[in-house]
């Protein structure tokens, strides 16, 4: 715009405002769900700097600002991702069936607590946690189970799982190919991000630098057999849920991919063979336009950082696909009905920001894993979304809105701060090190926290709007412990079955590539055949890689 015209609008702005200014507002702080502060109007002159063919362009063109895909939505829905796992593998499989039945595009699949870290149904301290998070997977065994009925070959997969992300793709590798499927005809995506545990779900086995090896012996496993294969997906989901703001979750996702990229240089990997294989994964949380901003910016970050740091010459390299999910930690179990309405919001806000696919939240999830009535519903959410309200119709619909491109502009540069601050520490594996992931994200909950205690913020049914005596009146998922008798039961039956011989061979063919700097995927698809247990490969690894013990930070 001309800046003659842009210095009129801001003069007139200064006069409207201190009109407003005398007009009485709400007692409340306008700032988004982040802290961040919200001006009252927004002009073209917030906008004036931004050139649109370099900043915003158009979809699919650098720097995908508008998106990824030139058609969007109007050429491919997002995939509806349904995160699902509970109990034993058959009662997963069940619910796969159900999901699958009802219009579910693509299978997610949640595991439990001691499949996360590693270790057997069987395990001393697996005791009291098995089938209850997610679904428990201890062996070949269990994964036959899982996907039985289901051909691998024709649907995507998501598995959420990282410190043992490696030995559960061999699983999947090695069912694929019981059912006569080739590994290069499998389509999905292994989260396999290691590094954010460190920063906040702290579910890992192996220091950073073992774990970083496992994961460029990924990249390279499917760079060669699995092109069509995502080996990590970068995750901002959880560091949101530790309470990071949108800006932290969008500059610590992005700074734990780069240095997934730089490692995989390191490896002597062509960049332009990896990274278009790299996917991400962030939250949709409570502030609509802030998340939209958020994601847009994410790709416009992405593709100049790939593109002008890293040299990569594949536009397919520049690309940022990410999939999203609705922020469990803005479920209430006050009132959980509301929480069909705060995913709807959430969901839209994933949509209006391009996601590629997307998982809903269940109303009853902060309560117990979901029911299936409970579940359908929030796949329903997004099939109304995707089909009735017409927000497919057009490409990035609120591109242009000085408010918004204004907010995209304002997390792109507090992104980069943070980038800063990131490489002054040495990296991210020094500052996950020196605490200061964890001490940015504590201090951000807490400060959110004393906003909803002083009630500058409000959550409805919690810190206002209350219903006193509420009564609970939802179904809720009750996982029996018959669950963890069964998985006992079958990982005995595996251990009694196999061949003992076959193990011990391939078991130290394992531990030899460990320390021998080999690559580990064809070993542990080895362990796999020989029904080796996930606690098994994970125990044998521990003893050449170690164990990681977290610094404490105060």
């Amino acid at each position: 715009m001309d800046k003659n015209k842009i210095d009129e609008i801001r003069s007139e702005k200064k006069k409207w405002v201190d009109k407003t200014d005398k007009v009485k507002s709400l007692p409340v702080k306008f700032t988004t769900v982040s802290g961040e502060p919200i001006e009252m109007l927004y002009t073209p002159d917030d906008i004036a700097h931004l050139n649109y063919l370099t900043d915003i362009g158009f979809p699919g063109e650098f720097p995908y600002t508008r998106g990824i895909h030139s058609n969007m939505y109007r050429g491919r829905l997002w995939t509806m991702r349904q995160f699902a796992g509970f109990g034993t593998p058959e009662d997963t499989n069940a619910r796969y069936h159900y999901l699958l039945k009802h219009g579910q595009t693509g299978l997610s699949v949640a595991f439990d607590l001691p499949t996360l870290m590693g270790r057997d149904a069987d395990d001393q301290q697996s005791q009291g946690e098995v089938g209850i998070c997610g679904v428990s997977v201890s062996s070949l065994a269990d994964m036959e189970v899982l996907f039985k009925g289901i051909n691998l070959a024709d649907i995507s997969t998501s598995m959420t799982i990282n410190a043992p992300a490696a030995m559960l793709l061999a699983f999947y590798i090695v069912v694929a190919q019981k059912q006569r499927a080739k590994p290069h005809q499998l389509r999905g995506t292994i989260q396999t991000d290691i590094l954010k545990e460190y920063i906040a779900q702290k579910e890992w086995i192996y220091p950073p630098t073992p774990s970083m090896r496992i994961i460029t012996d990924m990249f390279e496993y499917c760079t060669r057999e699995m092109p069509q294969w995502n080996p990590i997906s970068v995750s901002g989901y959880h560091i949101r849920e530790a309470g990071a703001t949108a800006i932290q979750e969008l500059a610590f996702t992005l700074a734990d991919g780069f240095a997934y990229v730089e490692a995989g240089i390191a490896k002597g990997l062509d960049i332009d063979e990896f990274a278009p294989r790299l996917s991400y994964f962030f939250n949709s949380h409570l502030d609509f336009f802030e998340e939209i901003a958020k994601f847009r910016a994410a790709r416009r970050i992405y593709a100049k950082r790939m593109r002008n740091k890293y040299g990569a010459k594949n536009p397919r390299s520049w690309i940022l696909r990410f999939h999203t999910q609705t922020a469990g930690c803005s479920l209430t179990a006050q009132q959980p009905e509301n929480n069909i309405v705060r995913t709807a919001y959430q969901a839209l806000a994933g949509v209006l920001g391009g996601t590629q696919s997307l998982h809903t939240n269940s109303m009853d999830e902060t309560l117990a894993l979901p029911s299936e009535k409970a579940v359908k519903i929030a796949l329903r959410t997004q099939q109304i979304i995707a089909h009735e309200i017409g927000v497919t119709n057009t490409i990035d619909p609120l591109a242009g809105s000085y408010f918004v491109e204004a907010l995209t502009d304002k997390m792109e540069k507090g992104a980069e701060a943070y980038f800063e601050q990131i490489d002054a520490l040495g990296g991210v594996i020094p500052a996950i090190e020196a605490g200061f992931f964890q001490r940015e994200i504590a201090d951000a909950a807490y400060r959110y926290q004393q906003e909803l205690d002083k009630k500058e913020k409000v959550i409805v049914g919690v810190n206002d709007y209350i219903e006193e005596n509420e009564k609970i009146e939802i179904p809720i998922l009750y996982i029996p412990p018959e669950v963890e008798i069964k998985q006992r039961e079958r990982i005995m039956q595996v251990r009694a079955s196999r061949n003992q011989e076959k193990v011990i061979e391939t078991m130290d063919a394992l531990r030899y590539a460990a320390e021998n700097g080999k690559n580990l995927m064809p070993p542990l698809i080895e362990c796999t055949k020989a029904y080796v247990t996930l606690g098994e490969m994970c125990n044998a690894l521990a003893e050449v890689f170690g164990v990681y013990e977290e610094p404490a930070v105060f």
